[in-house]
């Protein structure tokens, strides 16, 4: 669509209210409000939840691998060794590592936590890059012996620093005559972690894989093995390789099937938060058409003598259509760069806020991270401005259609 000087200037004019225009003049501003916010906001929605998704996978895929394969009860890896260098020799995995995990309950002497023990040789250990960044004072050659390495918020729950002692109790003890006595070690503690996943830092330790071998009684052998791949994408055919090589006394399972739930309900609030998110930019839409009819009533006279002076409908239709779309099109621009400045300091933001309220606003218990993530899909923002601008130009066709067909004998009959 090709505007002519005339209309535009014409356009501009009708733009800039005059003090008995003022009403009308109130109205775009709110129309232009609700679309800079409303981009503004869905921007920021989506790139929080884009965010909040991203960090949890690298953190769950930071400490676990894509692929786990699980001893049956009763039936431990014995020749785990040779397993091992098997997977790593496979065409497309990255790492095979053997560890054993098992729930038991921790306690400090002041208090006790059910937590999660991870046992993993300290060559596994220093190769798994986020727990090694996470480590807060441990030395790989420290991670020997009778020691443990807890999460920092367990730590914190237990009342224990480094150099502390805690004790680990296990159900599965010593049968005698009286039952089965749990089992009960006290291990040296030589420092935390903390990956900023709230389900990790406040319920792992990590020890030894000897140690942990030598705890649960399992006698050189581990209880699983986790296994990187190179590439995510072929996690289908490389899981069917993997089932297809272990036997009937094992179990593999995928990342996507143990976290399946979470991440599917992550989805579904993402899509829903867009649909009533998107209302917004609707609802703007609709003040767009209220303003320009009011534009349309106020100048109705104008547009009669435009009329008659050789104005075609196509003109009339096409000043009011670039009214009603400068104010979309502006209010969609602002939106994008308040939404885009927003997700870049969103953390730094969160953090103002709840020194200003004194309320924690992003709790790590609910949220599981200890901080706002927000990353920014640029084709997302993208699909977010034409929604915008879609709903903005359709909402002046409308009332840019009513300019055209007024009767310019009418107009100035009444006027």
């Amino acid at each position: 669509m090709i505007f002519s000087k005339f209309e535009r200037m014409t356009a501009w004019r009708y733009l800039r209210a005059k003090r008995k225009e003022g009403f009308i003049s109130v109205i775009s501003g709110f129309a232009f409000t609700g679309i800079a916010l409303g981009v503004a906001t869905l921007i920021i929605v989506m790139s929080v939840m884009n965010g909040f998704k991203t960090e949890l996978l690298s953190r769950i895929l930071g400490l676990n691998g894509h692929v786990m394969i699980v001893a049956a009860p009763g039936f431990p890896f014995t020749n785990y060794t040779t397993a091992v260098q098997e997977f790593q020799n496979m065409k497309g995995i990255q790492s095979a590592v053997p560890m054993i995990e098992r729930q038991i309950l921790v306690s400090s002497g002041q208090t006790a936590e059910g937590a999660m023990v991870r046992g993993i040789s300290a060559q596994s250990l220093a190769s798994q890059k986020i727990l090694s960044d996470a480590l807060q004072g441990v030395d790989a050659s420290l991670f020997e012996g009778d020691v443990v390495v807890l999460g920092e918020r367990l730590a914190h729950k237990l009342g224990v620093v480094k150099g502390d002692e805690v004790s680990l109790i296990s159900p599965n003890g010593k049968v005698t005559a009286f039952g089965t006595v749990p089992r009960i070690k006290s291990y040296e503690v030589v420092g935390t972690f903390n990956v900023g996943m709230y389900e990790y830092d406040s319920s792992f330790i990590f020890m030894p894989l000897e140690a942990a071998q030598k705890y649960f009684s399992l006698n050189g052998a581990v209880s699983q093995i986790d296994i990187t791949l190179q590439n995510a994408d072929e996690l289908p055919l490389m899981r069917e390789m993997l089932e297809e090589s272990v036997g009937i006394d094992a179990y593999v399972y995928d990342w996507k099937q143990t976290n399946a739930a979470f991440f599917n309900a992550i989805d579904v609030e993402r899509n829903v938060m867009f649909l009533i998110l998107t209302l917004i930019i609707l609802v703007a839409a609709f003040n767009i058409i209220t303003a320009l009819i009011m534009l349309v009533k106020d100048k109705g006279r104008d547009i009669a003598v435009l009329r008659t002076m050789g104005a075609t409908k196509g003109m009339v239709m096409r000043i009011f259509f670039m009214d009603g779309a400068f104010i979309g099109v502006v209010g969609t621009l602002i939106g994008f760069g308040l939404g885009v400045a927003f997700c870049a300091h969103i953390e730094s933001i969160r953090q103002f806020l709840e020194n200003l309220s004194g309320r924690e606003l992003f709790s790590a218990e609910i949220y599981f991270l200890s901080q706002l993530p927000a990353e920014v899909n640029w084709t997302e923002v993208c699909v977010v401005g034409l929604v915008s601008l879609l709903l903005s130009f359709l909402a002046t066709l409308y009332p840019a259609y009513r300019a055209a067909k007024m009767n310019p004998v009418e107009a100035l009959r009444y006027e």
